[in-house]
Formats: structure tokens, sequence, C-alpha cells
């Protein structure tokens, strides 16, 4: 059976005036499987929630498909103690993973292994340098201001990072949880890979740091701009340059750092939604 995605668990909770016992509510982290063909390509540490998402979403950021109508067919199957996402890709995209796989296939049993695997984990990343969409400094605050109401498994659990995707305009339009921040963005990019929304329309915002992944993973789904609660990495911040993307980063309340192309953040206040 799979799990839902949250558990209630007993604690002893200590406090200043005292200390009893109470239930608490802690999110699931299962392993789960990705796998295409009959192989598993990958495994992950994740929430069980929104699974086909994240099937969607892992193909497009990981460069497995082009575009969501690639996938033939998604199965969710239990697999022991995990879950196995069994993923059916389309002719040529089914060539083009398998001629992947086979040209990162080495001699060594090490997953991370060989320089080709090196050369994978520091791909080329999708140019974001035209993107045109400009924000004001408080459509920023208010991005993760609007992201903090769409956390309902956070507000129960404080033990899951979370992405959303930011619409001027229109607000947090999607957002995801999980208790693996690149799982959380991959399954918001399956989300709106699945609504057919485009990645130029609006700004991907994380609570988590921001690392060179992150980064790689928004620049995929097409985003001028990644906003985060946390602070980035130096290789996350240089791919963000090479990229053309925005990266503002430590934001708190009305305050924040941007990291690289500034010129998309106007001074000011915008119309927004509450």
């Amino acid at each position: 059976m799979i799990r839902p995605p949250l558990t209630s668990t007993s604690r002893i909770a200590r406090r200043a005036n005292g200390t009893r016992a109470a239930a608490r509510m802690v999110p699931e982290e299962t392993p789960v499987a990705l796998s295409y063909a009959g192989t598993t390509h990958a495994v992950m540490m994740a929430t069980p929630s929104d699974l086909e998402d994240f099937a969607i979403g892992f193909s497009l950021t990981e460069g497995v498909i082009a575009s969501a109508d690639e996938i033939e067919d998604i199965a969710i199957e239990e697999a022991g103690a995990g879950i196995d996402i069994q993923i059916r890709l389309k002719d040529e995209a089914n060539h083009r993973f398998e001629a992947r796989r086979r040209r990162l296939a080495g001699p060594v049993g090490c997953g991370l292994c060989g320089i080709e695997s090196i050369d994978e984990a520091m791909r080329s990343v999708a140019s974001v340098a035209e993107a045109e969409l400009l924000l004001s400094s408080t459509e920023i605050s208010n991005a993760v201001r609007l992201l903090t109401k769409q956390q309902p498994m956070h507000a129960e659990t404080g033990a899951v990072h979370a992405a959303g995707f930011y619409v001027p305009g229109e607000g947090i339009v999607a957002a995801r949880e999980d208790v693996g921040r690149h799982n959380a963005l991959d399954k918001l990019a399956g989300a709106l890979a699945r609504s057919g929304t485009s990645g130029a329309t609006g700004i991907v915002v994380i609570t988590s740091r921001v690392s060179v992944e992150m980064v790689q993973k928004a620049a995929q789904l097409g985003t001028g701009m990644i906003v985060a609660v946390s602070a980035p990495t130096a290789l996350a911040i240089r791919t963000a340059e090479e990229a053309g993307m925005t990266l503002v980063a430590l934001v708190r309340g009305d305050e924040f750092d941007i990291f690289t192309r500034p010129d998309r953040i106007q001074a000011g206040a915008s119309a927004d939604v509450a």
C-alpha cells in the first residue's frame, strides 16, 4: 500500500511550562524509482504525493524528454518498501534515451563515476536570456508571501520544501511540496506541463537554498527568474549568469539580494493579488 504523504506520530513535548505526551504530523520519506522501459534510471527519496507530476517534471528537467507529450504512459506501482514509477516513452524519445543511457554506461559500478557522469552533472544550462518578464520589488516579496499560504504539508510538519510558480496579476498558480527540494521543483515542472503553462509567463519561487541543479531545472522550464528564501551557492550564481537568469535570494519580507540580471526587477510596486 502506498502510504499517505503525512503520518501522525507520538512524541514527548518538553516546554517551558512542563512536559507532556502529544501527537505530531510528520512527512513520509519514501524511495521512489523512476524507471524507463522497465529499467530504473534514478531512485529519489520523496514524499509519496503528486507522483505523476514528479514523473513528468523529472523527465523534463533532466532532459529525458523535450515535452510532456513524448510520454506514452505512466504507471505507479508498489515496490517493496518503495514506489516504482514506470514511464513509457514514445518511440523517438525512447530511442534518444536508450542512446544516452548507452553513452553513460561505464565499466565501473558507481552511478556517478567517470568523466561522462561529471559532464552530465555539469551540463550546459538552457538560455533564458531573452525572457522579457519584468517584476517589481513588491511582487518579489509578495511571491514568497503567497507561496507560504500554499504549503499545507509544511504548515502541519515544518519539514518539507515547496516550489511555486508566480504569475504577475494572478499570484501563485501552482505549488508543490516534498521532503526533497529538487523533487518539489520537479513536481512543479510536471504540474505546469500538464496544465500547458509556459515557464516564460512567470517565475519559480522556492523555499530552499539555490544549488546549481535548481537553476538548471528552472532554466529548463524557460523561466527568466528564480526567487528563493535561502542563499545560493557560487556555482548556482555562475550558472544563472551563464543562462541569463535573474537570481534573487535571501528574501526576508521586503528585503532580498539580487545576484544576477537585476534589470528584470523594477523599483516600486505593481498590481498584485492578495
